[in-house]
């Protein structure tokens, strides 16, 4: 079942045509369908019921409050890499229980914020991160849960800046030093090591590159095991892709066959961290047309929205499929679609086939739920887009339009 669907020649979002939501609340705007997040959640964690598991949505693929919060009421935990993602998944009133702090650069205000909260551990990536955890549960008499991130040394077969499991990454420790690693973790007075950690990347179309990693993390933990550290959780992070083209990732169920298959043995409690499969196809980005343009070997539509809205065709040369929300017969051409922004690296689709765009119309840009707004900037001084959230024919505005005044609203010092 689809929430984004044409019916009668236009696209709806759930229960409501798109078109009509652009007349109340304007372009460029992101529409999330709140059936499509809970139908991704529930058939990503149902894949695992066999296992003691705990499905930790991701927050850097979409941070939305309205989001969290519909993922929490749900069972969801929480992966955070910031405090101030910490504060959004407190906010929207997940358990802090639930809540595991991975990335490379936690500051010290970051760590005490979230040993204040006691959340679940901490994924640590580094021997200098630890000996910091350290001090500052020390300097609040408390113990923080911690796990290591293993590098697995193990290419993930993606995107190179979204692979994090390889030798030349900044993620994790290699394999002989994360054991040292843990040797001093055990006698820390303020540490209580109980998980392995292990994140391969994201966008992930096949298990392999997650049953190689797994297949290395267990034999670690037989290490682990012979040192007397008493390891519960195993952290498999998150990186199952979608379909933005012509990918075939596998599905949920197909990943937790095999994880159930492989972990059957073992008296771990596995923590899941999927993201974009979650967020990805549950939100699309609505643009309108603002002119044509033809040169000698291109032609353009020109839009409203731009690469600060959503950056990943720029930064990535990702793919992200076109429509127009109202369907025409008009004959195919072949377009660049470009935003307003001074780059010529602002563009969502090069070369792409559509039927003729002519100005004013609107265009869909599908599977930009994930890594879409969460990565926007008010670059050239442009205000972010508006963000809501369809449940059958109810709409929430997730998040308002900005206006000029908050592009200024930090800035009075000078006045």
């Amino acid at each position: 079942m689809h929430y984004f669907e044409y019916k009668n020649g236009q696209l709806y979002a759930e229960e409501i045509p798109v078109a009509d939501l652009v007349r109340e609340y304007d372009t460029p705007l992101y529409i999330y369908s709140a059936k499509t997040f809970r139908r991704h959640f529930q058939a990503f964690d149902s894949a695992f019921e066999g296992i003691n598991h705990l499905t930790c949505y991701s927050v850097k693929a979409n941070s939305n409050l309205c989001i969290l919060k519909l993922l929490a009421e749900m069972g969801a935990g929480m992966d955070i890499v910031s405090g101030g993602e910490l504060f959004r998944a407190l906010r929207a009133g997940v358990d802090p229980q639930k809540i595991v702090y991975s990335g490379v650069g936690k500051r010290a205000h970051e760590i005490q914020e979230a040993l204040m909260a006691d959340i679940l551990m901490f994924n640590v990536e580094s021997q200098q991160e630890l000996l910091k955890i350290n001090q500052v549960a020390q300097d609040l008499d408390k113990t923080a849960r911690i796990s290591l991130r293993i590098n697995p040394d193990v290419d993930p077969q993606t995107h190179p800046y979204i692979s994090t499991g390889l030798k030349k990454n900044k993620f994790g420790l290699a394999m002989d030093q994360a054991l040292e690693t843990y040797k001093l973790a055990k006698e820390l007075s303020n540490i209580e090591p109980i998980g392995i950690d292990c994140h391969i990347g994201s966008q992930l179309t096949s298990i392999d590159p997650f049953l190689d990693a797994l297949t290395k993390v267990l034999n670690f933990y037989e290490k682990l095991k012979d040192m007397g550290l008493d390891i519960k959780y195993l952290d498999l992070g998150g990186g199952l892709g979608i379909t933005y083209k012509e990918e075939e990732p596998p599905h949920p169920a197909e990943f937790g066959r095999a994880l159930s298959e492989r972990l059957k043995d073992y008296d771990l409690k596995l923590i899941l961290e999927p993201g974009r499969v979650i967020a990805g196809n549950a939100g699309i980005l609505v643009t309108r047309a603002l002119y044509t343009k033809k040169t000698e070997i291109k032609n353009f539509v020109i839009v409203d929205a731009a690469m600060n809205d959503l950056v990943r065709p720029s930064l990535y040369g990702s793919f992200h499929r076109i429509a127009p929300v109202i369907q025409t017969d008009r004959p195919m051409q072949k377009v660049d679609i470009v935003g307003p922004i001074c780059e010529s690296g602002d563009f969502l689709a090069q070369d792409r086939e559509l039927p003729e765009i002519k100005p004013d119309e609107l265009l869909a840009v599908f599977s930009a739920g994930a890594y879409g707004f969460t990565m926007a900037s008010q670059y050239n001084s442009r205000t972010r887009a508006a963000e809501i959230l369809v449940d059958g024919e109810e709409v929430t505005v997730a998040r308002r339009r900005e206006v000029y005044f908050d592009l200024v609203a930090l800035e009075d010092g000078c006045f």
